[in-house]
This record gives C-alpha cells, sequence and structure tokens, in this order.
C-alpha cells in the first residue's frame, strides 16, 4: 500500500543516517541498548582533566602569561637578596657590637682599681726609699740594724708578690734606651759606659696594671761620651 511503502522508505532514510552497523563496522557494544563502562562512568563524556579540541594544558600556564610572571618574580628575588644583605650587615654590627661591649667590660673590671693601684705602689717605693736609707750592710754592724734591715726586705718581698698576683708589676728601665712612653727624664748626664739615650739609672721604676702604664719610670739618661779636651795651642 502507498502508505506502508512510504513507512519503509521513511525507515531507510533514517537509516542512511544512522548508519547500518554492518557498513560502519559496529560490534553489539555499539547498541544502544548496551552502555560501556567508561572512566567517568558516562557515556561520550571526556576524561577529567581533558578538555576535547583544546591541546592546551589547563595546570600549564600558556607562555605569555609565564613571560608577564618573570618581572615579579625577578622584583622579589630581589628584595628577598636585599633583605639578606641587610640581615648580615645588621648581623655584623651586632657581633662587632657585642665584642667591643665584652671588651669594655673586662677593661672596666681589671682597670676599675687603677686609681688605687696608683696609691699603693707610692707604698712599695716608700718600702723601696726605707732600705735605701739604711747603711751597707757591714761586718760588726749593730744588731737592730741588720734586723731592721732585714724586717724591710721580707714586707717588700711580701708586699710586691700581693701586687703582682693583682696584676701590678715594677720594671727598672736601667741600661734600656730611653722609651718616652714609660720613662721620664729626669736628669741627663755624659756617660762612658752608656750610649746616647740609654737609662743610666733609674730612680724609681715603671709600673704597670695589666700591662697599661700605672707611672712612668723616673731615670737618668745618658748624653753619650763626654767631649775629648781641647788641646791648648802651643
Amino acid at each position: 500500500m502507498p502508505h506502508e511503502h512510504h513507512v519503509e522508505g521513511g525507515r531507510y532514510a533514517l537509516s542512511k543516517r544512522l548508519g547500518s552497523p554492518t557498513s560502519q563496522g559496529m560490534s553489539h557494544d555499539t547498541d544502544p541498548t548496551h552502555v560501556a563502562d567508561s572512566p567517568s562512568g558516562e557515556t561520550g563524556a571526556s576524561a577529567p582533566g581533558q578538555n576535547p579540541g583544546n591541546d592546551q594544558d589547563p595546570i600549564r600556564p600558556e607562555s605569555g602569561q609565564t613571560e608577564a610572571t618573570h618581572p615579579r618574580i625577578q622584583e622579589l628575588e630581589a628584595a628577598l637578596e636585599e633583605m639578606r644583605e641587610k640581615w648580615l650587615r645588621s648581623e655584623a654590627e651586632m657581633q662587632n657590637l657585642r665584642t667591643r661591649t665584652k671588651r669594655e667590660v673586662d677593661d672596666a673590671r681589671q682597670y676599675a682599681t687603677q686609681k688605687f693601684a696608683r696609691d699603693v705602689v707610692e707604698a712599695a717605693e716608700n718600702l723601696k726609699r726605707a732600705l735605701s736609707s739604711l747603711p751597707a750592710p757591714a761586718d760588726g754592724e749593730d744588731a737592730l740594724i741588720t734586723r731592721m734591715r732585714e724586717g724591710i726586705e721580707s714586707t717588700e718581698r711580701s708586699f710586691l708578690g700581693i701586687l703582682e698576683r693583682n696584676g701590678i708589676s715594677a720594671t727598672d728601665p736601667a741600661g734600656h734606651p730611653f722609651d718616652a712612653n714609660h720613662h721620664q727624664a729626669m736628669a741627663e748626664q755624659h756617660s762612658d759606659e752608656h750610649a746616647h739615650g740609654t737609662v743610666i739609672q733609674a730612680w724609681t721604676p715603671a709600673w704597670t696594671l695589666h700591662g697599661r702604664l700605672l707611672k712612668p719610670a723616673m731615670v737618668v739618661v745618658s748624653k753619650g761620651a763626654p767631649p775629648a779636651a781641647e788641646t791648648p795651642a802651643g
């Protein structure tokens, strides 16, 4: 019948548009009634992270975007380097400050008694003067003089030992070159035995406290040999 022919023709046209299983080489898996398992659980859906029709990796920025961020990265790196240099300078300054402070504290501890030490060495010099005022030892001298000398000498040795243990020491510069930093010239005289500028005699020693000068030595300095006497003209 014409109506049936029209229906058959419509089916044939629909089959041509969809493609027959035989002509497309499709298996039973492509049957609309059979849904194949896919990673996404949906028929025909793309896998996560995939963008059909776009080969660009969504995680990797585009080249233009990467180039645009370079100046910002360089700016941050420069700021970081500047902060690092400032930190290093600050650390060096703090270390210098700690060293200087420690040195000042040590000096304050060592030299806090400097004024007292100057007064103490006066007492030591007075003991030396007391010994010098006694007559030289001689046979048959008075026993009282002998005991007095021995007592003063013993006191002087003990006193100098106490000073040494506390960083105070005395130096006799006799026979050494004159040093204006540690010696005070009280007189000059000619000497055949001492070169010019040599200390002939020390009236008092040079006193130091932990190596720092407390009191200079009072000395007599040689002017060298006396000039030769002129021969009178004959």
